[in-house]
Protein backbone atom coordinates (compact mmCIF):
# COMPACT_ATOMS: atom_id res chain seq x y z
CA UNK A 1 0.00 0.00 0.00
CA UNK A 2 1.71 3.23 -1.12
CA UNK A 3 1.88 5.97 2.18
CA UNK A 4 -0.96 8.40 1.95
CA UNK A 5 -4.12 9.35 3.66
CA UNK A 6 -5.70 12.59 1.75
CA UNK A 7 -9.16 12.90 3.03
CA UNK A 8 -10.28 15.43 5.57
CA UNK A 9 -9.07 14.30 9.40
CA UNK A 10 -10.20 15.79 13.11
CA UNK A 11 -8.62 14.31 15.53
CA UNK A 12 -10.00 14.46 19.33
CA UNK A 13 -6.68 12.82 21.00
CA UNK A 14 -7.03 11.93 24.71
CA UNK A 15 -3.76 9.06 24.75
CA UNK A 16 -2.20 11.48 27.43
CA UNK A 17 -0.52 8.82 30.01
CA UNK A 18 2.05 9.96 32.18
CA UNK A 19 1.65 14.13 31.99
CA UNK A 20 -2.20 13.29 32.55
CA UNK A 21 -2.17 11.50 35.75
CA UNK A 22 0.62 13.77 37.00
CA UNK A 23 -0.78 16.99 35.51
CA UNK A 24 -4.92 16.24 36.25
CA UNK A 25 -4.77 13.84 39.08
CA UNK A 26 -1.72 14.10 40.90
CA UNK A 27 -0.83 10.63 40.76
CA UNK A 28 2.25 9.16 41.01
CA UNK A 29 2.66 5.44 39.77
CA UNK A 30 2.59 2.75 41.01
CA UNK A 31 -0.77 3.14 40.58
CA UNK A 32 -3.50 1.83 42.93
CA UNK A 33 -6.47 0.08 40.91
CA UNK A 34 -8.80 2.99 42.26
CA UNK A 35 -6.68 5.60 40.86
CA UNK A 36 -6.99 3.90 37.19
CA UNK A 37 -10.44 3.28 37.44
CA UNK A 38 -10.29 6.95 38.11
CA UNK A 39 -8.20 8.08 35.19
CA UNK A 40 -10.79 5.51 33.17
CA UNK A 41 -13.80 7.10 33.54
CA UNK A 42 -12.36 10.56 33.00
CA UNK A 43 -11.53 9.05 29.65
CA UNK A 44 -15.07 7.74 28.98
CA UNK A 45 -16.47 11.08 29.59
CA UNK A 46 -14.04 12.25 27.01
CA UNK A 47 -15.59 10.00 24.57
CA UNK A 48 -18.74 10.95 25.85
CA UNK A 49 -18.07 14.03 24.36
CA UNK A 50 -17.09 12.62 20.96
CA UNK A 51 -20.04 10.73 20.47
CA UNK A 52 -22.10 14.16 21.65
CA UNK A 53 -20.43 15.89 19.07
CA UNK A 54 -21.75 13.00 16.81
CA UNK A 55 -24.98 13.72 17.40
CA UNK A 56 -24.63 17.16 17.26
CA UNK A 57 -24.19 16.71 13.01
CA UNK A 58 -19.94 16.99 12.96
CA UNK A 59 -18.55 14.86 9.94
CA UNK A 60 -18.92 11.35 10.73
CA UNK A 61 -16.86 10.18 8.41
CA UNK A 62 -13.80 12.61 9.05
CA UNK A 63 -14.64 12.47 13.06
CA UNK A 64 -11.75 10.18 14.82
CA UNK A 65 -10.35 9.54 18.26
CA UNK A 66 -6.91 8.72 19.43
CA UNK A 67 -6.82 6.97 23.30
CA UNK A 68 -4.02 4.53 24.53
CA UNK A 69 -4.91 0.99 25.43
CA UNK A 70 -3.90 1.54 29.31
CA UNK A 71 -6.48 3.53 29.82
CA UNK A 72 -8.66 3.14 26.42
CA UNK A 73 -9.32 -0.24 25.70
CA UNK A 74 -12.57 -0.84 26.21
CA UNK A 75 -13.47 2.52 24.42
CA UNK A 76 -11.10 1.06 21.74
CA UNK A 77 -13.05 -2.03 21.40
CA UNK A 78 -16.53 0.44 21.74
CA UNK A 79 -15.39 3.12 18.76
CA UNK A 80 -14.30 0.25 16.85
CA UNK A 81 -17.59 -1.70 16.78
CA UNK A 82 -19.12 1.36 15.69
CA UNK A 83 -17.08 2.39 12.91
CA UNK A 84 -15.79 5.07 14.41
CA UNK A 85 -12.04 6.73 12.89
CA UNK A 86 -9.60 5.42 15.43
CA UNK A 87 -5.89 5.66 16.15
CA UNK A 88 -4.11 3.64 18.78
CA UNK A 89 -0.50 5.48 20.55
CA UNK A 90 2.28 2.80 20.50
CA UNK A 91 4.83 4.60 21.99
CA UNK A 92 5.96 4.67 26.00
CA UNK A 93 4.89 7.37 27.86
CA UNK A 94 6.98 9.73 29.93
CA UNK A 95 10.14 9.18 27.91
CA UNK A 96 12.10 11.12 26.06
CA UNK A 97 13.56 8.27 23.68
CA UNK A 98 11.01 6.99 21.92
CA UNK A 99 10.17 3.23 22.67
CA UNK A 100 7.18 0.87 22.44
CA UNK A 101 4.77 1.01 25.42
CA UNK A 102 4.86 -3.58 24.79
CA UNK A 103 8.57 -4.40 23.98
CA UNK A 104 8.41 -6.25 20.88
CA UNK A 105 5.24 -7.25 20.74
CA UNK A 106 4.07 -3.84 19.88
CA UNK A 107 2.51 -5.58 16.84
CA UNK A 108 0.07 -8.09 18.59
CA UNK A 109 -1.56 -5.16 20.25
CA UNK A 110 -2.02 -2.95 17.46
CA UNK A 111 -3.58 -5.83 15.33
CA UNK A 112 -5.77 -7.12 18.69
CA UNK A 113 -7.38 -3.26 18.46
CA UNK A 114 -7.88 -2.86 14.51
CA UNK A 115 -7.43 0.75 14.65
CA UNK A 116 -7.53 3.02 11.36
CA UNK A 117 -4.28 4.20 12.34
CA UNK A 118 -1.15 2.95 14.49
CA UNK A 119 0.12 6.40 16.03
CA UNK A 120 3.77 6.64 17.05
CA UNK A 121 4.88 9.82 19.04
CA UNK A 122 8.77 10.62 18.47
CA UNK A 123 10.84 13.51 19.34
CA UNK A 124 13.60 14.04 16.95
CA UNK A 125 16.04 16.50 16.69
CA UNK A 126 18.32 16.56 13.59
CA UNK A 127 20.94 18.31 15.70
CA UNK A 128 20.43 16.30 18.92
CA UNK A 129 22.06 13.05 20.92
CA UNK A 130 23.10 11.49 17.15
CA UNK A 131 23.06 8.06 19.45
CA UNK A 132 19.67 8.46 20.21
CA UNK A 133 18.42 9.78 16.88
CA UNK A 134 20.11 6.25 15.71
CA UNK A 135 18.06 4.13 18.38
CA UNK A 136 14.82 5.73 17.55
CA UNK A 137 14.62 5.23 13.79
CA UNK A 138 15.38 1.39 14.15
CA UNK A 139 12.32 1.38 15.95
CA UNK A 140 10.80 4.03 13.90
CA UNK A 141 11.72 1.42 10.97
CA UNK A 142 10.27 -1.72 12.28
CA UNK A 143 7.15 -0.14 12.94
CA UNK A 144 6.68 1.48 9.56
CA UNK A 145 7.59 -1.92 7.91
CA UNK A 146 5.34 -3.41 10.33
CA UNK A 147 2.60 -0.93 9.07
CA UNK A 148 3.25 -1.64 5.67
CA UNK A 149 3.21 -5.76 5.90
CA UNK A 150 -0.40 -5.43 7.20
CA UNK A 151 -1.52 -2.84 5.33
CA UNK A 152 -2.14 -0.67 8.44
CA UNK A 153 -1.72 2.83 8.29
CA UNK A 154 0.71 4.69 10.21
CA UNK A 155 0.23 8.36 12.22
CA UNK A 156 3.74 10.16 12.89
CA UNK A 157 3.67 12.52 15.16
CA UNK A 158 6.93 14.49 15.47
CA UNK A 159 8.21 16.69 18.05
CA UNK A 160 11.01 19.01 17.79
CA UNK A 161 12.60 19.83 21.05
CA UNK A 162 15.43 22.77 20.98
CA UNK A 163 19.04 21.43 21.78
CA UNK A 164 20.76 22.82 25.16
CA UNK A 165 22.89 24.58 22.33
CA UNK A 166 20.06 25.97 20.34
CA UNK A 167 18.14 27.42 22.91
CA UNK A 168 21.51 29.29 24.55
CA UNK A 169 22.13 30.98 20.53
CA UNK A 170 18.72 32.20 21.33
CA UNK A 171 19.21 33.30 24.74
CA UNK A 172 16.39 30.68 25.76
CA UNK A 173 14.06 32.48 23.53
CA UNK A 174 11.55 29.42 22.98
CA UNK A 175 9.24 31.87 20.86
CA UNK A 176 11.56 32.88 18.49
CA UNK A 177 12.93 28.91 18.67
CA UNK A 178 9.70 27.91 17.53
CA UNK A 179 9.18 31.00 14.67
CA UNK A 180 11.99 31.10 13.68
CA UNK A 181 13.94 27.90 13.90
CA UNK A 182 11.96 25.33 14.28
CA UNK A 183 10.34 24.85 11.01
CA UNK A 184 13.49 24.55 9.67
CA UNK A 185 14.38 21.79 11.78
CA UNK A 186 10.84 20.01 11.06
CA UNK A 187 11.60 20.03 7.74
CA UNK A 188 15.09 18.17 8.14
CA UNK A 189 13.79 15.86 10.11
CA UNK A 190 11.41 14.56 8.19
CA UNK A 191 13.66 13.83 5.38
CA UNK A 192 15.94 12.47 7.05
CA UNK A 193 13.30 9.89 8.82
CA UNK A 194 11.70 9.30 4.86
CA UNK A 195 15.39 8.84 3.77
CA UNK A 196 15.69 6.08 6.54
CA UNK A 197 12.52 4.07 5.35
CA UNK A 198 10.40 5.35 7.72
CA UNK A 199 6.61 6.14 5.48
CA UNK A 200 3.99 7.52 7.27
CA UNK A 201 0.57 8.17 6.33
CA UNK A 202 0.33 11.28 7.78
CA UNK A 203 2.32 13.81 9.58
CA UNK A 204 1.16 14.78 13.00
CA UNK A 205 2.55 17.91 13.48
CA UNK A 206 3.05 21.46 15.77
CA UNK A 207 1.42 23.70 14.63
CA UNK A 208 3.24 26.65 12.35
CA UNK A 209 2.67 30.81 12.60
CA UNK A 210 3.81 31.35 8.57
CA UNK A 211 1.50 29.81 5.76
CA UNK A 212 5.09 29.46 3.76
CA UNK A 213 6.14 27.33 6.20
CA UNK A 214 3.31 24.83 6.32
CA UNK A 215 3.63 25.04 2.56
CA UNK A 216 7.14 23.82 2.52
CA UNK A 217 6.06 20.87 5.20
CA UNK A 218 3.72 19.48 2.62
CA UNK A 219 6.22 19.66 -0.27
CA UNK A 220 8.35 18.08 2.27
CA UNK A 221 6.21 15.38 3.38
CA UNK A 222 4.94 14.80 -0.31
CA UNK A 223 8.68 14.73 -2.12
CA UNK A 224 9.24 11.87 -4.51
CA UNK A 225 6.23 10.86 -5.17
CA UNK A 226 4.67 10.72 -1.54
CA UNK A 227 1.42 12.71 -3.17
CA UNK A 228 -1.28 11.60 -1.18
CA UNK A 229 0.41 11.98 2.36
CA UNK A 230 -1.24 14.38 4.52
CA UNK A 231 -0.56 16.62 7.51
CA UNK A 232 -2.52 17.89 10.76
CA UNK A 233 -2.02 20.24 12.97
CA UNK A 234 -1.69 19.41 16.80
CA UNK A 235 -2.60 21.66 19.75
CA UNK A 236 -0.06 21.22 22.13
CA UNK A 237 -1.48 21.73 25.36
CA UNK A 238 -1.49 25.41 23.56
CA UNK A 239 -4.05 28.41 24.50
CA UNK A 240 -7.60 28.58 22.28
CA UNK A 241 -5.98 31.77 20.36
CA UNK A 242 -2.82 29.85 19.72
CA UNK A 243 -5.07 26.86 18.53
CA UNK A 244 -7.47 29.02 16.36
CA UNK A 245 -4.48 30.82 14.93
CA UNK A 246 -2.55 27.35 13.88
CA UNK A 247 -5.57 26.19 12.50
CA UNK A 248 -6.49 28.81 9.98
CA UNK A 249 -3.19 29.10 9.16
CA UNK A 250 -3.08 25.31 8.06
CA UNK A 251 -6.15 25.07 6.80
CA UNK A 252 -5.52 27.48 3.93
CA UNK A 253 -2.43 24.67 2.51
CA UNK A 254 -3.55 22.28 0.80
CA UNK A 255 -1.92 18.81 2.05
CA UNK A 256 -3.18 20.19 5.57
CA UNK A 257 -5.78 17.91 6.10
CA UNK A 258 -6.95 18.40 9.84
CA UNK A 259 -5.85 18.63 12.93
CA UNK A 260 -5.44 16.47 16.53
CA UNK A 261 -6.24 18.96 19.61
CA UNK A 262 -6.80 17.26 22.45
CA UNK A 263 -5.96 19.51 25.68
CA UNK A 264 -7.32 22.17 24.81
CA UNK A 265 -10.43 20.48 24.26
CA UNK A 266 -10.69 18.46 26.90
CA UNK A 267 -8.91 19.59 30.28
CA UNK A 268 -11.27 22.42 31.27
CA UNK A 269 -13.55 19.92 31.41
CA UNK A 270 -12.21 16.81 32.90
CA UNK A 271 -10.62 19.76 35.54
CA UNK A 272 -14.47 20.66 36.30
CA UNK A 273 -15.93 17.65 35.97
CA UNK A 274 -13.49 16.41 38.98
CA UNK A 275 -14.16 19.85 41.20
CA UNK A 276 -17.30 19.38 40.87
CA UNK A 277 -18.08 22.55 39.16
CA UNK A 278 -19.81 21.30 36.15
CA UNK A 279 -21.64 18.06 36.11
CA UNK A 280 -21.13 15.07 34.30
CA UNK A 281 -23.18 16.12 31.41
CA UNK A 282 -21.99 19.74 31.13
CA UNK A 283 -18.42 18.55 30.83
CA UNK A 284 -19.25 16.11 28.14
CA UNK A 285 -20.58 18.93 26.12
CA UNK A 286 -18.50 21.93 26.68
CA UNK A 287 -15.83 19.13 25.15
CA UNK A 288 -18.24 18.55 22.15
CA UNK A 289 -18.61 21.91 21.72
CA UNK A 290 -15.05 22.93 21.91
CA UNK A 291 -14.38 19.75 19.08
CA UNK A 292 -17.29 21.33 16.50
CA UNK A 293 -15.41 24.95 17.33
CA UNK A 294 -11.90 23.39 16.04
CA UNK A 295 -13.41 21.81 13.06
CA UNK A 296 -15.82 24.99 11.86
CA UNK A 297 -12.31 27.14 11.91
CA UNK A 298 -11.00 24.52 10.23
CA UNK A 299 -13.44 24.23 7.46
CA UNK A 300 -13.82 27.85 7.04
CA UNK A 301 -10.32 28.05 6.12
CA UNK A 302 -10.29 25.51 3.61
CA UNK A 303 -13.55 27.03 1.96
CA UNK A 304 -11.61 30.64 2.16
CA UNK A 305 -8.76 28.61 0.25
CA UNK A 306 -10.92 27.55 -2.16
CA UNK A 307 -12.07 30.97 -2.93
CA UNK A 308 -9.85 33.11 -2.18
CA UNK A 309 -11.48 34.61 0.66
CA UNK A 310 -9.90 35.77 4.04
CA UNK A 311 -9.95 33.16 6.70
CA UNK A 312 -11.15 34.12 10.46
CA UNK A 313 -10.39 33.15 13.88
CA UNK A 314 -13.43 34.39 15.37
CA UNK A 315 -15.92 32.17 16.48
CA UNK A 316 -19.28 31.64 14.55
CA UNK A 317 -22.76 33.44 15.96
CA UNK A 318 -23.48 30.94 18.68
CA UNK A 319 -20.47 28.81 18.46
CA UNK A 320 -19.46 27.75 22.10
CA UNK A 321 -15.33 27.39 21.51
Amino acid sequence: MKPGYDKALYLLPFDHRYSYMTGMFHFKPPLSALQRDQIRDSKQLIYEGFQLALEAGVPSGSVGLLVDEEFGANILRDAHRRGFITALSTESSGSDEFKFEYGDDFASHIEAFDPTFAKVLVRYNPQGERAMNLRQVARLKQLSDACRASDRRLMFELLVPATEQQLAGLNGDRATYDLNMRPRLMVESVRALQDAGIEPDIWKIEGLANRDDCARMVETVRREGRDAVGCIVLGRGADEDSVRRWLATAAGVPGFIGFAVGRTSFWDAVAGYREQTLSRAAAAAQIAARLRAWIDIFERGRSAQATGARTSTEPLAGETP
